[in-house]
């Protein structure tokens, strides 16, 4: 069966030697099972927009990977949230938990959407590292430590 879709995925990529983004070895007409197929790095086109569907392999990914992986944007975007934060309040010095919250969402909106929750976990963060202090007066308040 692997063979099988080897063989339609590599025919639907194959044309022209120049359009080839495959290559095939031992090089002939006919794929059998002991081919071995690698990716021309040569290939390139202005013409030509070429989508490389994976016919082989497992389809997707485990679940520890898909864990994994998701810990790692988690990760990620912890530390694009809180880039966020600390640019808003560097510019400001001081600025209210809501108010606060609605930008730092505006300036990640376009990577993704990020939870309030998430930003308030962050801003403790921060509280905790010392980057940003609650105002004595108001506790909605957060003050931007240099």
């Amino acid at each position: 069966r692997r063979v099988r879709e080897a063989v339609v995925s590599t025919q639907s990529t194959g044309g022209r030697v120049q359009q080839r983004v495959l290559l095939k070895s031992p090089k002939s007409r006919d794929i059998t099972g002991d081919d071995e197929f690698s990716v021309n790095d040569q290939f390139s086109s202005k013409l030509f927009r070429v989508k490389i569907q994976t016919a082989l392999g497992s389809k997707g990914e485990s679940d520890p990977e898909r864990q994994e992986t998701r810990q790692k944007v988690d990760d990620d975007r912890k530390h694009e949230i809180e880039a966020a934060i600390v640019r808003i309040m560097k510019a400001r010095k001081e600025h209210e938990h809501n108010v606060l919250i609605t930008e730092v969402t505006g300036l990640l909106k376009s990577r993704f959407l990020p939870s309030p929750s998430s930003i308030k976990n962050r801003i403790e963060s921060l509280i905790e590292r010392e980057y940003l202090v609650r105002s004595p007066n108001d506790r909605k308040v957060y003050m931007y430590l240099a």
